[in-house]
């Protein structure tokens, strides 16, 4: 039988671990989109050297896994002599990995957009970078929301990886529960739920922008 003492008593360290989680994910999911946009233009853009960044940069990050990223960042800077926590370095590693997935989304979804759209802005005298910016990713993005929210969903389900750097996340703070009651199960099931906490909003959210979305098209 459940011991919900476990959930009562130990309730402020369960919140402390769920803001460290919230905010993790926050600041991974912005860096991430900002991160992955940029790439998406890379590996579509006129000038070749940027292509072959952007490609590189996502098959090397997509094809390792997460915890790798997040060790090159937590050792990688403290081998040249600039330490980062584990919380910095985990959210770096998360919205680094998060990235790559997010740049192939944002490209598939400039890839959807007419040509003709390209080339009527620029034979108007836009740029590149303001079609780019004021024309074809607005409507890029729109298209894909719904696969940015499940990787959105997928980086808050990853974000527990940080524990493994001492990142002050809620699997990290699920772990000293664990060490004083020693009762594993509970511990971890209670940890189930706040991560419900925040998936299953999002993921609700998903499915209607969705269905919005077949309705129109």
């Amino acid at each position: 039988m459940m011991d919900f003492t476990i959930l009562t008593d130990y309730f402020d360290v369960y919140l402390e671990g769920f803001r460290g989680t919230v905010l993790s994910s926050l600041l991974a999911l912005v860096g991430s989109f900002v991160l992955g946009a940029l790439i998406a233009v890379f590996r579509i853009g006129p000038v070749r050297p940027l292509r072959w960044f952007g490609t590189g940069y996502v098959e090397f990050i997509r094809n390792i896994p997460l915890l790798l990223v997040v060790y090159i960042f937590y050792y990688g800077p403290a081998a040249l002599g600039l330490p980062l926590d584990g919380f910095t370095a985990g959210t770096i590693g998360l919205a680094v990995y998060t990235s790559s997935f997010i740049a192939e989304a944002i490209r598939a979804g400039i890839q959807a957009i007419p040509q003709g759209q390209m080339e009527a802005a620029r034979s108007s005298g836009l740029s590149y970078v303001q079609t780019m910016l004021h024309i074809i990713l607005p409507q890029a993005i729109k298209l894909v929301i719904p696969p940015l929210g499940n990787q959105f969903i997928n980086l808050i389900k990853n974000s527990s990886v940080l524990t493994i750097v001492a990142g002050l996340d809620l699997m990290y703070f699920a772990d000293i529960v664990n060490a004083d009651t020693y009762r594993t199960f509970d511990t971890y099931i209670f940890v189930a739920l706040f991560y419900l906490v925040l998936t299953l909003p999002l993921s609700y959210g998903v499915r209607v922008w969705e269905r919005r979305l077949e309705k129109k098209y």
